[in-house]
């Protein structure tokens, strides 16, 4: 039964990565598609693969993730808060993806994790999930926006006397290299935190002692399984990224992505934090736009992005804590 209940969890936490892929494409590659920078097709391949790559470059988050948010005992009920937390998340990244909303599936999954943990009666590290997870989602966006900004800004003090055409043109090259460097810390980030999750499964299940780190295995399939999301493609979440907020042009477009992947690069190696990468990119196109003129960004799609933002951790901890219900009442 143990095996059983080991095997779902990790199935589940598979299904939540490919769902994270699929609706965290855009972030890496809308900007470059609405900016015919990159092709469609071309673009989530190269996203797919960079994804896979950044899986393999660190550990710090699936750590922060696996020991410092919640506490679940081992056995049947740590497994059922897993599951719990796992369905939260899914759920919530079906809802935001069918409704074209890039809401965090960090904060899905941490929203899940603490849900299913209180359902559960079981210890949730509040002070871990205040500054491992609370503050750097609230900083990270603030960051995005004002570094996109300025650099938004260098770019056209730069560029002030270049050739419009020749410049256009040189920035839709360069953000193939930023698109990339986006992919890369998506790739950093979001496998890493199913990978922690496994890793609690595999603890709770007593498969591996606490301390022993991230199984190769683990890392593999995490990163496979987002790739194969990732190549899967965001359509809806794309549209709004790319076109609904501003009309992008390409040094609009590579400032965002640039800034995005620097912020993600930091939050992972400086402070194993995990921040979403949805958020950045979101705040990052909005600081670059304002360059234009503050009325160009439509604020009030801004807005409904934001909003969704504060709704995704009680929603999706809301979902896990029924689901812990439901599943507690059907097993005796």
């Amino acid at each position: 039964m143990e095996t059983l209940a080991l095997v779902v969890v990790v199935g589940a936490a598979l299904l939540f990565t490919y769902t994270n892929g699929f609706h965290d494409a855009a972030n890496a590659v809308a900007t470059s598609i609405s900016t015919r920078a990159l092709t469609p097709r071309i673009a989530v391949a190269m996203a797919a693969f960079m994804n896979l790559v950044g899986a393999f470059l660190g550990q710090g988050v699936a750590e922060t993730v696996a020991e410092g948010l919640i506490e679940a005992p081992t056995g049947e009920r740590g497994m059922i808060i897993l599951f719990s937390a796992l369905v939260g998340a899914i759920t919530w990244n079906l809802v935001a993806w069918w409704y074209g909303l890039p809401s965090s599936s960090s904060q899905a999954l941490v929203g899940g994790l603490v849900g299913g943990a209180l359902a559960g009666a079981s210890t949730v590290h509040w002070g871990g999930v205040l500054t491992k997870v609370v503050l750097p989602m609230v900083l990270s966006p603030i960051i995005g926006l004002l570094l996109g900004f300025l650099v938004m800004v260098a770019i056209l003090w730069l560029f002030r006397r270049a050739h419009p055409h020749r410049a256009q043109r040189g920035f839709r090259m360069a953000q193939t290299v930023s698109a990339a460097g986006m992919a890369l810390g998506h790739g950093l980030q979001d496998a890493q935190k199913t990978m922690g999750v496994v890793t609690m499964a595999l603890v709770i299940a007593e498969v591996s002692d606490e301390g022993d780190g991230i199984p190769a295995w683990v890392t593999v399939v995490c990163a496979l399984m987002l790739s194969l999301g990732t190549y899967a493609g965001g359509w809806r979440i794309m549209r709004t990224l790319g076109r609904r907020i501003i009309e992008l042009d390409p040094p609009r477009g590579f400032a965002s992505e640039s800034t995005a992947a620097s912020v993600l690069y930091a939050a992972s190696y400086v402070f194993n934090a995990p921040v979403s990468t949805t958020h950045v990119i979101t705040a990052a196109i909005m600081g670059s736009g304002a360059t234009r003129r503050i009325s160009a960004v439509r604020w009030g799609v801004a807005k409904n992005i934001v909003a969704g933002w504060f709704v995704t951790m009680p929603a999706a901890g809301a979902v896990a804590a029924l689901c812990y219900a439901l599943v507690s009442l059907a097993i005796p």
